[in-house]
């Protein structure tokens, strides 16, 4: 296991990540404080208040995603016809997405634990 310290909206969050993730792990982080900064957060709200409103943009986003994504065809298409020899992008997105929305869960969660003890 690595460590990642991000820095979303204005704070440093450590978090742990497996080997060679941390890269993407830091990008995450990088969008999620995108979105922190992009709520237009008010003096005086809470971070978890701005994760959440971050979280919320981001699972709308994945929700967009999800609904454009190509559907898979009704009926097989013949061997070797165009439409077989494009990648199914809906099968290699949906485990990163997956993967994203476990990992937002889960910073919500440490974000929460921090704010209680806080």
């Amino acid at each position: 296991m690595s460590n990642v310290t991000l820095s979303i909206g204005g704070r440093s969050y450590t978090v742990a990540c497996a080997e060679g993730e941390e890269a993407h792990v830091t990008r995450l982080g990088r969008m999620i404080d995108e979105k922190v900064s992009g709520t237009g957060a008010s003096p005086g709200q809470t971070e978890v208040r701005q994760l959440l409103f971050a979280s919320l943009l981001l699972a709308d986003e994945l929700h967009d995603a999800r609904r454009s994504a190509p559907r898979p065809p009704t009926t097989e298409p013949p061997p070797g016809s165009p439409d077989t020899a494009e990648p199914d992008l809906t099968a290699e997105i949906a485990p990163v997405l997956e993967r994203f929305a476990e990992r937002i869960e889960n910073l919500a969660t440490r974000l929460e634990t921090l704010s209680d003890n806080a």
